[in-house]
Formats: C-alpha cells, sequence, structure tokens
C-alpha cells in the first residue's frame, strides 16, 4: 500500500479518536461552571431501560456534592452521623482509594455535606458548610492548608450555611464567607495566603457559586449574595458595580440565591427560586456598570441550574415548590420559546451534545431531551433507584460516563456510544 495512504489514514484515525475522547469534569458544573462538556461520542438515545450501571459506591454519608472528576479519579463528599465531613476518591473503576475528615459539616437545617471539590493539576479544594476551606493532595489526600474563613473573616452563614464550590481563577481560590469588607475573598492557591476581600461588599453568602467573566481585558467574578448581585475585579478585589436581586413577592429581596450565573458576549443572566424570577444585564466596555437587558418571571430556577446553548437558555421553574416546569427562553429578548410539564417537578440540568441531561427532582427520573427551542423533546429516560432522600446532587459527566449522587450512593452509568 502507499506509504502516503498508510499515513493519511493513521492521520484520520487519531483525529477521529480525539474527536471522541472524553474529558474531565474537574468541578461543580464543570471547570467553566457552565454545566456543558464538549466530550463527543455520547450516546444520542439509551436503552429503554437506561444506560448500563458500570458501578456504584455507598456510604458516602449525607451530601449534596456532585461528583468531580479528573486524571482519573472521582472525587465528591458526604457527612457522617456524627455530623464530621469526608472527601471520598475513587478512580473510574469505582475503585476506593481514601477518604479524609475535613471536620465539621453543616448540621443545622438540612444536614449534609454541600461542597463540590473542585480540582487543578495534583491540588484538590473544598468548603465546608461552616467556611473551611482545605487543599489536599488530589493522588494521595495529605493535606497542604487550611483556612477558618468564618474566623479570619468573621464571616456569617445563612440559614442552610455555606453552599457553594470555591472558583479558581489563576492563582486565587476564590469563596464568600459572608464578612465585613469580606463577603467575597481571594486566597491564595498554594498557601491559603490572603490577596484580597470585597472591601464594601459586607453581605451575607446566599449559596451561590459564582463564576469568572472573561470581558475584554477583565475577568469579573459574578455571584448573587443575600441582597444583591455583585461584579468583582477578580485580580485585585475592586468593587465593579452592586444591584439588588430580584424581589421575592411583597418586596423581599434577601434569602436563597443558589443558582450559577451564565455569561456570553458581554451579557450575563441571574435567576432565583422563590417567586423572584431572573434578569438578563449587559456589563459596560469598562466593566463598571451594568444595564438590564430583560427580565422574565418564568423561568424561576430554584437550585437546578441553567445552561445556555446556541442562544437559548433551558432549565426549569420553582412554581412555589410545589410542581414545576421545564423552560427554554431567547438569550437575547427573555422570550419563552416554550414551557413544558414533565412529571410535575423541577430538577437540575447539564448539558453534552445539544442533549440536555434533566435530572427530576421528586421522583428520581433522568432523561435525555434535545435541546431545542421547538420544545422539550425527551429522547429517553430511566428512574434511579439507589439512594435516599433529596434528589438535589446535579449530575457530570467524563469520558462517557454520567455520575449521578443521590444521598449516600454515587453511581456511575455507560453513556458511550
Amino acid at each position: 500500500m502507499d506509504i502516503k495512504k498508510i499515513a493519511g489514514f493513521a492521520v484520520l484515525v487519531g483525529l477521529m479518536s480525539g474527536l471522541a475522547m472524553g474529558a474531565d469534569w474537574p468541578g461543580f458544573r464543570n471547570a467553566d461552571r457552565t454545566g456543558i462538556t464538549a466530550e463527543n461520542g455520547l450516546m444520542e438515545k439509551w436503552p429503554q431501560a437506561g444506560p448500563k450501571e458500570l458501578w456504584s459506591v455507598s456510604d458516602l454519608g449525607m451530601g449534596y456534592s456532585s461528583a468531580s472528576i479528573a486524571d482519573g479519579m472521582v472525587y465528591t463528599t458526604g457527612m457522617d452521623r456524627s455530623k464530621e465531613g469526608y472527601l471520598f476518591a475513587y478512580d473510574t473503576k469505582g475503585n476506593f482509594k481514601w477518604k479524609k475528615n475535613y471536620g465539621p459539616e453543616w448540621k443545622g437545617s438540612f444536614p449534609a455535606a454541600r461542597t463540590t471539590p473542585v480540582i487543578e493539576e495534583n491540588r484538590l479544594y473544598i468548603i465546608s458548610g461552616y467556611g473551611l476551606v482545605k487543599c489536599y493532595d488530589a493522588k494521595t489526600g495529605d493535606e497542604k492548608w487550611t483556612v477558618d474563613t468564618l474566623k479570619k473573616f468573621k464571616g456569617n452563614v445563612n440559614r442552610w450555611g455555606l453552599s457553594e464550590s470555591v472558583l479558581l481563577y489563576k492563582d486565587k481560590v476564590i469563596c464568600s464567607p459572608g464578612g465585613a469588607d469580606a463577603s467575597i475573598v481571594a486566597l491564595d492557591k498554594m498557601t491559603g495566603k490572603t490577596l484580597w476581600t470585597s472591601k464594601g461588599v459586607s453581605e451575607v453568602s446566599a449559596y451561590c457559586a459564582p463564576v469568572i467573566a472573561k470581558h475584554g481585558d477583565m475577568n469579573i467574578v459574578i455571584s448573587m449574595l443575600n441582597e444583591s448581585f455583585v461584579g468583582i475585579d477578580a485580580d485585585n478585589g475592586q468593587l465593579l458595580w452592586k444591584e439588588k436581586n430580584p424581589p421575592r413577592p411583597g418586596g423581599r429581596s434577601g434569602g436563597i440565591n443558589p443558582v450559577t450565573p451564565i455569561y456570553q458576549d458581554g451579557c450575563f443572566y441571574i435567576t432565583a427560586g422563590y417567586d423572584c424570577g431572573g434578569a438578563m444585564f449587559k456589563i459596560a466596555k469598562d466593566g463598571k456598570s451594568i444595564t438590564k437587558v430583560w427580565d422574565d418571571k418564568l423561568l424561576d430556577v430554584h437550585h437546578g441550574g441553567v445552561v445556555l446553548i446556541d442562544g437559548y437558555i433551558y432549565g426549569s421553574n420553582w412554581e412555589n415548590n410545589s410542581s414545576g416546569s421545564w423552560i427554554c427562553l431567547d438569550f437575547k429578548t427573555g422570550k419563552k420559546m416554550y414551557e413544558e410539564k414533565w412529571l410535575g417537578y423541577k430538577g437540575s440540568i447539564i448539558a453534552a451534545n445539544d442533549m440536555l441531561y434533566c435530572w427530576e427532582e421528586k421522583k428520581g427520573n433522568m432523561a435525555l431531551v434535545k435541546a431545542t427551542p421547538d420544545g422539550f423533546k425527551i429522547i429517553s429516560s430511566f428512574t434511579v433507584e439507589k439512594g435516599d432522600k433529596e434528589f438535589w446532587a446535579h449530575p457530570a459527566i467524563s469520558d462517557g460516563v454520567l455520575y449521578i449522587r443521590h444521598g449516600d450512593v454515587l453511581m456511575a452509568y455507560d453513556i458511550k456510544k
């Protein structure tokens, strides 16, 4: 055979393999917090009984932590009966590697571990419900440093504890202890040393995992706090803007704002449950002010997150916590594209390959849905039987595997073509 043809065929095979290669999912709603993976080679339809379960592990304790997957390892957190928090590590075959006690976990209302581990290179970071930020060696579990952010920054916790996952940016670990002039702070990744605090912002955290918006030459931390949503220069902690959160009925603005904002092309979208609705804002060219573009009361997301695909926002709404619909809005205009019931309840959402993975939180049904503004088109679905209590942990996808956490059980499903 012609050597050029052989070489060409080898290159083609290599390119095809690259397209199907899996990707890590190294933190809450992936590394960029969009809830989307660019991974290819996934099934476009599941078997009638659902995708094959590859493995499951139990006895994780109570936790709403998602799975984080990086460099052949899977991590999550849980709280045991003594209210101690544990960080668990497995390989991607489900083999136990180690677990580490990271201190007391949230024992107030809805006691459980909240934080999803965040991994970068050989380091792993978590924050407890009581504000302990810790850095570990991701392979061995050896602790590198710890900072009690509530004590150090005189922070306060809201009704359900600190429920974020830390944000990594350059040399910084960014989190929200809710202290005076320190609602949000940045610590050094390697040492835990304080790099900046949010001077001029002293609100309590409201469960939101912040996100970085790359806006021109600036990098802006966007997050929702107890009363306001803010933009902070990620490099120096300077407050760029601060606005009141969408009001709840009766004019109340404080409380529960756990949904990570989404950003694209100079605009960002925020939403919160409890009948607050959501809104889209445009950031000024210099990053120092914002203008409301539209607001909406329909897509009233509780804590299941949203995804933005091809100019459309997908998520599920609150409806007084008694029911819910699955909704699509036009990102630019806020126009409703559809509102449809599915089993009568809301849930969390992630995406891959123009498919939505919708995790209904009443009975634990998982659906594969085509991401199209033409309607909520379910391709396949199955029911998760393992675990107990709330279906609140967001799913994750890595290397052709769908990870679902329910109570003290973590399950891995084969979704490769």
